[in-house]
């Protein structure tokens, strides 16, 4: 009589079901109850450091440096108790630091099965980042709104006394007086209607190629800085066409770049300016509390001194500028226009680099 030996139990191969997360950026893991691994999506295989086939049948507490405080979860997550639970952990990696990591444990829709969901720290502060940006962009939207309107009807006032006095007023040193207020109204006027502007103007729609969007903003930045200035193009000529308004991302884009421009007059005048036109696609990029698969991502990068410290955290904020007799409203319209198309802008910036990101959904 032959006497097999018991071999321990190996996991089944992964329900087709869960394929579909290799799609994901996101860290996914499929555990049973007992914490042993079902399912290991790529993003989760780059992130160990280690193959899918040495991950399925493990214990994936144990690739937590607090391996107990995920089968306490595990307890809570089959007992019911919560809908999702959360908390913060390292994650073991080979050949690197730990990562710090947002955990996420919700039950499948078959008993005994959880999902993990596991968001790099970094990646969740970035989105918390890009989410208060849209929503402080959309109370300066309304703040700009109201506040535009409420200078606008005393300002016309003003401007109509003045010019009923200069009437009156025969003295020519007097009448220079009045010529000043009615002067600084309407430059007040133009302010007020450039902070106005982009939510008057009509959304013209059409097909859009970011790359005649970048050969036009060159075209213009050379036309005003001719010397002293090199403007590199670092296109990726296979991303595609999206609908959106082509003069409004010109105008976007250009806001940027004159600024970048301004910011690098000392090395114009020393030869050794630059300004990089860089575009590339995105994947599974977050915008807006949004999953997009693809995206448009254009970086205009320039060898400046760089945003002040002091300004950096609010250089989208309407009237912020770092430029003596900036009127601080380029980059305020640039965001506008960009999350018109539900796009997003970032900045990262040191001396000697400062990297302007558009990130635009692609269909």
């Amino acid at each position: 009589m032959t006497v097999r030996s018991k071999a321990s139990p190996v996991p089944p191969s992964p329900p087709h079901r869960f394929q579909a997360f290799d799609l994901l950026a996101t860290l996914v893991v499929v555990v049973r109850s007992d914490g042993m691994v079902l399912f290991a999506n790529a993003a989760l295989e780059d992130a160990l450091g280690t193959s899918r086939r040495t991950i399925e049948g493990s214990h994936f507490p144990d690739s937590f440096t607090e391996p107990e405080r995920l089968h306490n979860a595990l307890h809570g997550a089959g007992s019911n108790e919560f809908a999702a639970i959360r908390y913060d952990a390292w994650l073991k990696r080979v050949a690197h630091d730990p990562l710090p990591v947002h955990v996420v444990l919700a039950q499948t829709d078959k008993v005994g099965e959880v999902i993990i969901e596991l968001l790099p720290l970094e990646a969740q502060a970035k989105q918390d980042r890009e989410e208060r940006l849209i929503d402080q962009a959309q109370a300066t939207k309304e703040l700009i709104r109201n506040l535009a309107h409420e200078i606008k009807n005393p300002l016309g006032g003003i401007r109509g006394a003045a010019q009923l006095l200069q009437m009156e007023i025969e003295s020519r040193e007097l009448t220079e007086y009045t010529q000043v207020i009615i002067h600084e109204a309407d430059r007040l006027q133009t302010l007020v209607d450039r902070l106005l502007a982009p939510h008057r103007r009509p959304h013209v729609v059409g097909d859009v190629n970011i790359h005649e969007v970048c050969e036009r903003v060159r075209s213009l930045i050379l036309a005003e800085f001719p010397r002293g200035l090199e403007v590199v193009r670092d296109y990726d000529t296979s991303i595609p066409e999206f609908r959106g308004d082509r003069e409004q991302l010109i105008q976007a884009v250009l806001n940027i770049a004159h600024n970048a421009a301004h910011a690098l007059a000392d090395r114009m005048a020393s030869s050794d300016a630059q300004l990089i036109f860089r575009t590339r696609i995105a994947r599974q990029v977050t915008l807006g509390k949004q999953r997009h698969r693809l995206a448009s991502e254009l970086h205009v990068i320039d060898n400046g001194p760089g945003v002040l410290d002091s300004i950096k955290d609010r250089i989208f904020y309407p009237l912020v500028s770092g430029r003596e007799g900036g009127s601080g409203l380029g980059l305020t319209l640039a965001q506008t226009f960009v999350q018109q198309h539900h796009g997003l802008i970032e900045c990262e910036s040191v001396v000697g680099k400062t990297d302007f990101k558009i990130l635009i959904p692609l269909p």
